[in-house]
């Protein structure tokens, strides 16, 4: 006879007690269920999932939104500004006059290749601190940097003027043509044919 044979012969005679039977049955049941719960656990964790998805998306439908302070015109202002992803913004503001203001606007770059491609939003931001030049009803002409208010219209000279802007942190060299645009650059004074 053999070593296995001799084992099934010695332990045949063995049966389980009733309640090892008992115990057994019983996890067979609790095991059934557990799939179950578990299934509807998962279930309920989905729909959670998809219902925070959706208002994630239903909220980012119009855009980015940011408040920010910036300035407007030489005084600092609170602004909403919604960023649409594109490179375009849109603008709102109340004026030093308690008036609510709009304004948008946008832009491109290119990169090293001359493929076009949209403004990221800190390079709309930075494009927003880039100086002003308001051509008023009275005739004056003024220039607004930061907290700066510069009156220029006695500074032209055949039509260009030239103006040195420092706020501190940076100096920047202004060429405006009238009523026909400007140029900055942070070493020199652009010359007026070389825009425009």
């Amino acid at each position: 006879m053999t070593n296995k044979e001799k084992y099934k012969q010695a332990f045949s005679v063995l049966r389980p007690s009733e309640e090892f039977s008992l115990e057994v049955n019983t996890m067979k049941k609790t095991r059934n269920h557990r799939p179950l719960s578990v299934v509807a656990a998962s279930f309920a964790a989905c729909i959670i999932l998809l219902g925070s998805a959706a208002t994630a998306y239903a909220a980012d439908v119009g855009g980015i939104q940011r408040k920010v302070q910036l300035w407007l015109h030489g005084d600092q202002t609170q602004a909403v500004i919604e960023f649409d992803g594109s490179g375009n913004y849109e603008m709102e503001y109340t004026d030093g006059e308690g008036n609510v203001k709009q304004q948008g606007g946008g832009g491109v770059a290119y990169d090293g290749h001359g493929r076009e491609r949209p403004l990221t939003e800190e390079e709309l931001l930075e494009l927003l601190s880039d100086p002003e030049v308001q051509y008023r009803d009275d005739g004056t002409v003024w220039v607004y940097w930061f907290d700066q208010k510069i009156e220029i219209t006695d500074k032209f000279e055949d039509g260009v003027c030239y103006v040195k802007l420092d706020n501190g942190e940076k100096t920047l060299y202004m060429t405006v043509k009238y009523q026909n645009g400007y140029a900055t650059d942070t070493k020199k004074f652009v010359s007026p044919w070389e825009f425009n």
